[in-house]
């Protein structure tokens, strides 16, 4: 009886303030139906909410991810490289190559060097917008590791002991806005030996720049990569079969814009602003003997067109 008592006045309440409907006032038997509907409905709603809060990749927590292990694809989605055309970039005949279409970047692996000839991937404003807002994805929650369906994809204790970084092709920052994008860019086959204090200061300020024009521009496509002299330093297993690049290159293009840049770093430290490190498109070609798409223009490396 008490408990009845209490259910009457909870539904008199809550039809008093509309939240229960009043045809439920004459049936004591269908009000505490009605609540205990309403109870669960309520329950389950907040279930629903937190699944999406959870599946939410800007909201939730970032965790340690890990790639595909062996025998697995190393792509686990349909990679957006493969169906974009300007990510093309012509290797020289005798250079040894294999192409990975990873989801976001396209990477031209060198398996006799054991580094990529060439890493090439889209960016745009809203990969930006995503990478940069709160709770993107954390670069401390990625490991570099290597891909087991590359047969001579180097291991990341490889490179210890070397004096060289482990350098991104295709920069994490720029890959911040997914968790599959990321945690293919820590792959080993987008990584190069690099000085470490270029790594970590002039190549990165460079890799800074990018990261704001694709925001300004709205879309950028990015190519990065080594340039080899004939008999390079090679570190490793052994220290025989890994190659250190003698410079880096990276081209700039905006298509919408119709402008492209190129720049060359030593593999040192590079003292100085981007302009002293500008040159054209047909240099970096000419260097590697790689071919861009002819969309590009060739001859362009005005810093001020892009500042």
């Amino acid at each position: 009886m008490r408990q009845l008592l209490k259910v009457w006045v909870l539904v008199t309440a809550m039809v008093m303030g509309g939240a229960l409907p009043p045809q439920v006032m004459g049936d004591s038997a269908v009000a505490l139906q009605w609540c205990a509907q309403a109870k669960s409905k309520k329950k389950n709603k907040k279930k629903k909410k937190h699944k999406r809060k959870a599946d939410d990749p800007v909201k939730a927590a970032s965790t340690l991810v890990s790639v595909p292990a062996i025998g697995t694809p190393a792509v686990s989605v349909a990679p957006q490289s493969a169906s974009n055309a300007l990510m093309a970039v012509s290797i020289p005949k005798g250079v040894s190559n294999q192409v990975i279409n990873y989801q976001s970047i396209r990477v031209n692996f060198n398996p006799a060097l054991r580094i990529p000839n060439c890493v090439a991937y889209e960016l745009t404003a809203t990969m930006i917008d995503m990478a940069d807002a709160p709770g993107h994805e954390n670069r401390k929650n990625y490991n570099y590791s290597r891909d087991h369906n590359v047969a001579s994809c180097p291991e990341n204790w490889e490179y210890r002991g070397s004096g060289y970084s482990r350098g991104h092709m295709a920069p994490a920052m720029d890959m911040r806005w997914d968790k599959t994008a990321m945690a293919q860019c820590f792959y080993m086959t987008n990584m190069c030996p690099q000085d470490t204090k270029l790594n970590n200061d002039h190549w990165r300020v460079l890799e800074e720049k990018v990261h704001r024009w694709a925001k300004r521009d709205k879309r950028l496509m990015v190519y990065t990569g080594p340039i080899m002299v004939k008999n390079p330093r090679m570190i490793g297993k052994n220290k025989e079969n890994i190659a250190v690049p003698d410079a880096f290159f990276k081209v700039v293009y905006a298509p919408e814009k119709g402008r492209s840049i190129a720049f060359i770093y030593d593999n040192r430290p590079c003292p100085g602003g981007i302009s002293k490190y500008a040159v054209t498109v047909a240099e970096v070609e000419r260097r590697t003997g790689l071919k861009f798409s002819s969309a590009i223009p060739k001859n362009q490396c005005k810093v001020t067109d892009w500042e």
